[in-house]
């Protein structure tokens, strides 16, 4: 039985990355072949500094038999990028690197119909630059799935799901709406019948502190409440809205499977007090599957061999199937 390969870019260069990618090679056999997308003289550069020693494939496009690539090697898709230190600040500089990476990855996925993605993480303040919120609203647009997507965090026990994601809190109210909430009960739905054979038990969050304002048109009247309604017509598992401060305590939890917010920090706060990095955000709605680990580029910790790779490792074991 032959394994489609899991496509990966690396992201930010300046990033903990690469050494959270050596780490997850090196004691963990995967059946999927992986193939980095990655500036090389980078990569080997790191190696070196982090202490790590592995043979190198590098993989000409034009001449390619996916089918025969396995990991005795690391499987390199260069893309240039000119540097002068191993590790330096994170800035605009890399911004023509990450884009020409998601680009060559971008149409591998559509040439060769893959369906496994994973990409390192981002700066959002250099590369994105308000021109969308995240790299799941940048790959929605490249895809040209701008309103269907949903971010998913992912973890056995139990996954978030925020409505909005990286939105300034003054203006989430404005992009909280019924249709949005449908659509992502329905993607997530989908998603754990495909994966898993089972109809997920979802809880909605409300917006305002105990699902409750002082205001006449409060959007758990207005929105949050008729969209539950509706999904329960529908035959939807889902419950609330409840209140975000509550929905999280312990007897809560062995109800429900997933738990979707309104905002991004109402959930994701949470859920990594009680699992740490122990979960892979899954962007559902795309014409492939991608993953990210759960963590950003975290400069601080640059070339001190310190990192925990566990997110990437439940990433690459998620598709490695």
């Amino acid at each position: 039985m032959s394994y489609k390969p899991i496509l990966i870019v690396a992201g930010e260069p300046n990033s903990v990355f690469l050494e959270i990618f050596f780490k997850s090679i090196k004691k963990n056999y995967y059946k999927s072949p992986l193939i980095i997308i990655v500036c090389k003289k980078l990569l080997i550069k790191q190696m070196e500094h982090l202490g790590f020693n592995f043979k190198i494939n590098q993989i000409n496009l034009d001449n390619i038999n996916f089918d025969k690539l396995s990991n005795k090697k690391i499987n390199i898709i260069n893309i240039n990028y000119n540097f002068k230190n191993t590790f330096e600040k994170i800035s605009k500089k890399s911004n023509n690197y990450i884009n020409n990476s998601f680009k060559v990855a971008l149409e591998i996925l559509k040439k060769n119909k893959f369906s496994k993605f994973i990409n390192g993480p981002i700066s959002k303040k250099h590369f994105l630059e308000g021109k969308s919120l995240g790299i799941t609203e940048y790959l929605a647009k490249k895809s040209k799935k701008k309103n269907e997507v949903a971010m998913l965090i992912f973890n056995k026990k139990l996954s978030v799901s925020p409505i909005t994601t990286h939105l300034a809190l003054k203006d989430v109210h404005k992009h909280i709406s019924k249709q949005k909430i449908y659509i992502h009960v329905k993607l997530i739905t989908d998603f754990y019948k495909k994966n898993f054979k089972k109809k997920p038990r979802i809880a909605i969050t409300g917006l305002n502190p105990h699902c409750e304002s002082n205001f006449k048109d409060c959007e758990e009247n207005v929105i949050i409440t008729p969209a539950i309604k509706k999904l329960k017509s529908k035959n939807f598992k889902v419950e609330g809205p409840f209140p975000a401060d509550t929905i999280f305590m312990q007897k809560h939890l062995k109800k429900f499977d997933v738990i979707i917010g309104m905002y991004h920090d109402q959930v994701l706060t949470p859920m990594k007090a009680l699992f740490g990095f122990d979960a892979i955000n899954i962007t559902l709605g795309l014409p492939f599957i991608r993953i990210s680990p759960d963590h950003g580029p975290n400069s601080s910790m640059l070339g001190k061999n310190l990192s925990d790779p566990k997110s990437l490792i439940e990433a690459i074991k998620f598709l490695d199937k």
